[in-house]
């Protein structure tokens, strides 16, 4: 399945009147509308090789026909989406549930849809096939060096494959915990954990970078042991400064300040990595923004105001992923509705009026404060978003043209009803 050219500028012909009103409309209030459009336009999200099936839940999963096969069919998923929208430019492998047989050859597949490689994921979560050692009371963490060092040998060996494919940095997630209480000493289990971490650290390449993600809970529902940001910023800090604390929205406990986290995470320079979903609940990877959409906001309000304090590239300075699963929708859909929810927070952020903002926080204005924000929130900034794809040769809306080639049908012709993507 290909989408090519001529096919996105028939669809953006039939939308060009309607949008080009609403895109004059909303530019003609904003001063600087072209940088915000180039923004957005230079903005990229990673799609991680995991999130082109459907999703399981801890009870079933259920195939939604068409789903890639291989690693090749994930590549070529993504490529279709990066033909939609133009923002989901790069790809995120999970090790080992995407090997390359052919490392040149999977290089030149992604180049073939304009597609690089972002951060490699390591898996030692889960048992493998053949894995000498389980994983079961933990990896880095665990009482027994054996099965500290299989952890340690599984991420440098990831590491070694990302240097093959062009990557430049190791996303290592810990499921290390506890379910009881005295089933772990907290202190040692640490301490075994940062040296595991040392030891893989020690093998990335210069100009490499390791994110340390954190979760509050799950699989353990006792403790774990990389399970807030302190903790990630404090292996992070010890490890030294090519590694990065990596916040996933559904990783935090509810109501959590995820906004002033990333805040003082960016203060201090540890801010690696970013991964989107949402929740209602837990880490219910569900599609950005469709639950807390002021929350994304917020979070991008930090984001942007702390990256241009550090003068940092909005673009490459961090690593930006979606990281959902996908157990009642489409997988390339739900992605679409991600990436342009994204867009749409990121987009808001640019329109805050920071100057104000600034003045109304020195004053104690806190009435005025609020109205800043929302001005900048409650603004439809979709015709920039779509602005920014037409131009960049991505259809104006996406999801339509999706549904109106009859994407997935075509692809279940390809591949199958029963078709399963590998990974969870």
């Amino acid at each position: 399945m290909h989408i090519d050219k001529h096919q996105i500028a028939q669809h953006n012909q039939r939308l060009e009147a309607s949008h080009g009103r609403r895109f004059a409309q909303l530019a003609e209030d904003l001063p600087n509308v072209e940088k915000i459009v180039q923004q957005l336009n230079d903005f990229q999200v990673a799609i991680p090789s995991w999130a082109l099936g459907t999703g399981g839940t801890r009870f079933g999963r259920f195939s939604g026909g068409g789903e890639p096969r291989n690693l090749e069919e994930k590549i070529a998923d993504i490529g279709i989406l990066h033909a939609l929208n133009r923002s989901s430019g790069s790809i995120s492998l999970h090790i080992p549930w995407d090997i390359p047989e052919d490392y040149a050859a999977i290089r030149t597949l992604a180049a073939h849809y304009g597609l690089v490689f972002d951060a490699m994921n390591s898996n030692t979560f889960q048992d493998q096939s053949g894995q000498p050692l389980s994983y079961k009371f933990g990896s880095m963490q665990h009482v027994d060096r054996a099965v500290r060092q299989q952890a340690i040998d599984h991420n440098i060996d990831v590491i070694k494959q990302g240097m093959e494919l062009g990557s430049k940095s190791l996303t290592v997630w810990l499921a290390d915990g506890s379910s009881f209480p005295g089933q772990l000493n907290f202190r040692k289990a640490f301490q075994n954990t940062l040296e595991c971490l040392r030891e893989v650290y020690e093998a990335l390449p210069d100009d490499w970078k390791m994110f340390v993600e954190y979760k509050a809970f799950e699989p353990n529902f006792y403790s774990t042991t990389v399970g807030d940001w302190g903790q990630s910023l404090l292996y992070a800090s010890k490890l030294g400064e090519k590694a990065y604390t990596l916040v996933d929205l559904g990783h935090h406990l509810p109501n959590a300040n995820i906004e002033q986290i990333v805040a003082l995470l960016l203060m201090e320079g540890k801010l690696g990595g970013f991964h989107f979903n949402d929740s209602k609940y837990g880490d219910d990877d569900l599609t950005t923004g469709s639950i807390k959409p002021y929350q994304l906001f917020l979070i991008f309000n930090e984001l942007v105001e702390g990256m241009d304090s550090r003068g940092m590239d909005h673009t490459k300075d961090l690593g930006w992923m979606i990281d959902a699963s996908h157990n009642l929708k489409d997988p390339l859909e739900d992605l679409v509705q991600s990436v342009e929810a994204i867009l749409v927070a990121y987009a808001q952020a640019l329109l805050v009026d920071r100057e104000a903002l600034i003045e109304a926080q020195a004053s104690n204005d806190v009435v005025q404060a609020q109205e800043v924000l929302q001005h900048a929130f409650r603004t439809d900034v979709r015709p920039l978003v779509a602005e920014a794809r037409k131009r960049a040769g991505a259809a104006l809306d996406p999801l339509a043209l999706f549904r109106d080639l009859d994407v997935r049908g075509k692809l279940i012709k390809e591949r199958g009803t029963k078709a399963v993507a590998t990974g969870l």
